[in-house]
């Protein structure tokens, strides 16, 4: 059974992963030697310089879901390169690192540094990140999208992952300026803008007001996301959005992602996608699909 899939250039031994923010930027979640089973790992956005993130409460428990505002805190691409990806490099992994920044000249000088850094095999482009004060997010533009994909592309010896925003009106027009400006990939889809009111206080329950939701409530929608770009591009996807088990993976893939990634989940169950990974063999055992090209995009219209 072949359950391997390509990014760019790079070879991933199957299409599972870990969304970035949900699975720590350090060494505090890859103890688990069964870690090294996954696709690939997406570690914690990382940006320029350090930040703080923004002030508490940053997430809050919604119906299906949850709210977050976290605000991107890390502790800057020099600090991560130097002290968190040598502890990656070891597990074994592929690593899929995650960037943002305010401009395209921060994106080009993070990709650079990057550059120099052994042991990553491709870099995501968070365009999308909702919580970091911005009045128009890169991805909420096709142009502003494809000038930084086209301008870290120029300077960049990894595959390029641009992970998009649901907050547009037509995210199948963001998708494709990604992938004519030279995106080998997309990530789909980032959290949806959100907020939560605590009536007795008549005060959002997120200290920056407004946050991103994820988990299951948002799932559907963001496979029909998936599945309506996924018929417009060649371009592989990076399905996410609400997955907590294996028929929530199979949607996605079914729909037309060549991976899928578990983000939320991984609070609740931390093995959650070792445990999708084996639904799908079991899944295309069951099938008699020896191939995981047999699945993705098998949706019948």
């Amino acid at each position: 059974m072949n359950i391997s899939v390509k990014i760019g250039n790079v070879v991933l031994a199957n299409p599972v992963t870990v969304a970035s923010g949900t699975f720590g930027h350090s060494e505090e979640m890859y103890q688990a030697k069964e870690v090294r089973c996954l696709g690939a790992i997406v570690p914690k956005t990382v940006t320029l310089h350090a930040q703080q993130g923004n002030p508490p409460r940053r997430m809050c428990e919604v119906a299906a879901g949850m709210i977050n505002a976290i605000g991107i805190e890390n502790p800057g691409i020099d600090a991560f390169i130097a002290t968190k990806l040598p502890k990656l490099k070891k597990i074994g992994v592929p690593l899929i690192v995650s960037i943002s920044a305010h401009s395209a000249e921060d994106f080009v000088l993070m990709a650079e540094k990057l550059n120099v850094a052994d042991g990553v095999a491709a870099v995501e482009l968070n365009l999308s990140c909702p919580n970091l004060q911005k009045k128009v997010l890169v991805a909420q533009d096709a142009e502003a999208t494809a000038a930084v994909i086209r301008q870290v592309k120029a300077v960049t010896r990894y595959p390029l992952i641009a992970k998009l925003s649901p907050n547009v009106t037509s995210i199948v027009d963001i998708a494709l300026a990604a992938e004519s400006s030279g995106a080998d990939a997309l990530s789909m889809v980032n959290t949806f803008a959100a907020m939560a009111i605590d009536v007795k206080k008549r005060r959002s329950k997120i200290g920056n007001f407004t946050g991103g939701l994820s988990g299951p409530a948002i799932r559907p929608i963001a496979v029909r996301m998936v599945c309506e770009t996924a018929a417009r591009v060649k371009i592989p996807i990076i399905g996410m959005g609400g997955i907590t088990c294996t028929n929530d993976a199979l949607e996605f893939l079914i729909a037309g992602a060549t991976m899928v990634a578990v983000g939320t989940y991984n609070f609740i169950n931390p093995r959650a996608p070792l445990e999708i990974l084996e639904g799908i063999r079991v899944y295309m055992k069951e099938n008699k699909m020896t191939d995981i090209r047999e699945l993705i995009g098998s949706i019948q219209r």
